[in-house]
């Protein structure tokens, strides 16, 4: 049998933040019912938000808000803003298994980054209350105004700030935005399952491969990077 693929410091995790690393819908659909409160709206109970965990924040606001006949997206912002920071990132639970896979890569010598469409200062806020921020070499998310939240843009900064080559790097996420940011910057990209994208959604995306579950992660990985190696893509 041969052994597993050995990860070193010349490789790069990159994992996506909400439904990767944590488990942020509670949290951020009560945030966004209790903008739409503000505003005066009732949320309607028909309506499944599950969608909105991953976008860039104003892209979905104003999606939500053509529900209810409201153009009030930069209001409605601000206002998610408040209740996120206030209640809201404390509704997220790390998956089970995850912060083994964060302990295990960063304990492999292998680098680890956050690449998020979130804001960066809440991102770290997240994974400090979760003692995790230790085991990343750099968090990367959108400015405090939400600019830069696009994966691509995001994916290519961290790669060329970090000089990291696109064959030792493999994405882990679970939307297709994270599988089409990472395509773009000729990165290889793991689906995660447990997350709010589904099967569907990644398969389209093109992902390399889908992973079930965090406890699959750590392989799923190494095998990615090995196949980077022997094939890279064309730059």
């Amino acid at each position: 049998m041969n052994a597993p693929f050995p990860l070193t410091r010349h490789d790069a995790v990159l994992l996506d933040l909400d439904g990767t690393i944590v488990d942020s819908r509670a949290g951020i659909i009560g945030s966004l019912h209790d903008s739409l409160r503000d505003l005066g709206h009732e949320p309607d109970p028909q309506v499944d938000l599950t969608w909105v965990v991953g976008p860039p924040l104003h892209d979905l606001v104003a999606r939500v808000l053509e529900h209810y006949g409201d153009d009030r997206a930069e209001e409605a912002v601000r206002l998610y803003r408040y209740h996120y920071e206030r209640q809201g990132m404390h509704r997220s639970a790390v998956f089970a298994g995850m912060d083994t896979v964060i302990e295990t890569v960063a304990q492999s010598g292998a680098r680890l980054f956050l690449a998020t469409s979130k804001p960066v200062h809440l991102a770290r806020a997240i994974l400090d209350l979760r003692g995790l921020t230790r085991y990343f070499t750099a968090l990367y998310g959108a400015q405090p105004d939400d600019s830069g939240a696009e994966k691509p843009e995001l994916i290519a900064c961290l790669l060329h700030e970090q000089g990291v080559p696109a064959a030792r790097a493999v994405m882990v996420g679970d939307r297709r935005f994270d599988i089409s940011g990472a395509h773009a910057n000729h990165v290889r990209a793991l689906g995660a399952l447990w997350g709010y994208g589904g099967e569907e959604e990644l398969t389209e995306a093109g992902a390399d491969a889908l992973v079930n579950d965090p406890g699959e992660l750590l392989g799923a990985i190494r095998t990615q990077l090995a196949a980077a190696h022997m094939h890279p893509a064309a730059e």
